[in-house]
């Protein structure tokens, strides 16, 4: 049965942005509008929360927003709002303006903001959205995609440049404490190998060395160009790029891609995860949920507490490793 109690919900995004957070951003707007309920956007995260930067939303704001990338109620981080003090004026401002639910849009960091201002009474529920796919109780997490896409896209065009100059050619992505980007950007490309964080011992020599000696038998069997792609989590691309030509006497270049993987219009995926995420969100809110998050899991999206879903741990997958090492081999003869 639905609760009541809920008239007015707000929406906000935190964090690192992502693609579709438009989309969702849309669904919760429309979705509210169409139950019935006030919406409200809060710009700025949790930090135009504390500055009151809130507005009334309708259906014309969200208009032709699906599909651009970025977020029209923008992001920031707030370091403030880890101090009781400022929950409870979050709280407090949520009650000024009549908000009796909030669907938080953002990674672990927003999702403990949303838990935290559930504790001082104001129902919450996270959406996850980040483009590190690194939220343990859920498969997909909105903005992965597109930024796999948009990596995937620049790292061919510059593998194409690494063939005709027979070099070795470094691509940095985007996933300071995650790998998912890079190796699914590392199996999509066909690269010989795919550096992650979740399996860096610390010891940056000997992982060169390795990738040099993969070089050389490469090189060896008669392959002309070599692609790695490098998570951002391990870094140090140019100085690698420096001293794996020094010692194969191979040209070698790095390329960080960065922010751009954050950017671009969503893909077909994105937008509809999104979509229904933040629907979902709204529902959730007016049948009583508080301090949930939504996932997604075996086909279907879900929900669970905020808690035991910041206390889940993921790893990657051992046998994609195994099969993006085989993929990556070089067998037989190349010319």
């Amino acid at each position: 049965m639905e609760n009541k109690k809920i008239k007015t919900i707000g929406v906000l995004t935190s964090g690192g942005d992502a693609p579709a957070m438009n989309a969702a951003v849309r669904a919760v707007v429309r979705t509210g509008l169409a139950r019935g309920l006030n919406v409200k956007g809060m710009y700025r995260g949790y930090s135009g929360l504390l500055n009151e930067e809130i507005v009334d939303m309708t259906s014309k704001l969200v208009s032709n927003t699906i599909n651009r990338g970025g977020t029209i109620l923008k992001t920031a981080r707030c370091l403030e709002f880890k101090e009781l003090e400022y929950q409870q004026k979050g709280a407090e401002i949520c009650r000024k303006h009549g908000i009796d639910g909030l669907v938080v849009i953002g990674g672990d960091g927003s999702f403990r903001g949303a838990g935290k201002l559930a504790e001082q009474g104001i129902n919450a529920v996270g959406v996850p959205g980040t483009i590190d796919l690194d939220i343990a109780c859920t498969e997909y997490t909105i903005g992965f995609d597109t930024a796999v896409n948009t990596a995937m896209d620049a790292i061919d065009k510059i593998k194409d440049t690494s063939m005709s100059h027979e070099r070795c050619s470094i691509i940095e992505v985007m996933g300071r404490d995650a790998g998912y980007i890079a190796l699914w950007c590392g199996i999509a490309t066909g690269a010989e190998n795919i550096l992650i964080p979740e399996k860096f011992d610390g010891n940056l020599p000997m992982t060169e060395l390795k990738v040099i000696d993969n070089i050389l038998r490469s090189r060896a069997k008669g392959k002309t160009h070599h692609l790695i792609v490098n998570a951002e989590g391990i870094g140090h691309s140019y100085g690698m790029a420096k001293r794996i030509e020094a010692a194969t006497g191979i040209e070698t270049r790095a390329t960080i891609l960065g922010h751009m993987q954050r950017g671009g219009s969503p893909t077909a995926l994105d937008r509809f995860h999104a979509s229904m995420m933040g629907a979902y969100a709204v529902d959730l809110l007016l049948k009583g949920g508080n301090k949930r998050v939504v996932g997604y899991k075996d086909g279907a999206y879900y929900d669970l507490d905020i808690q035991e879903a910041l206390q889940m741990t993921k790893d990657i997958d051992e046998y994609q490793l195994e099969i993006a090492d085989i993929l990556g081999r070089t067998i037989g003869d190349f010319h």
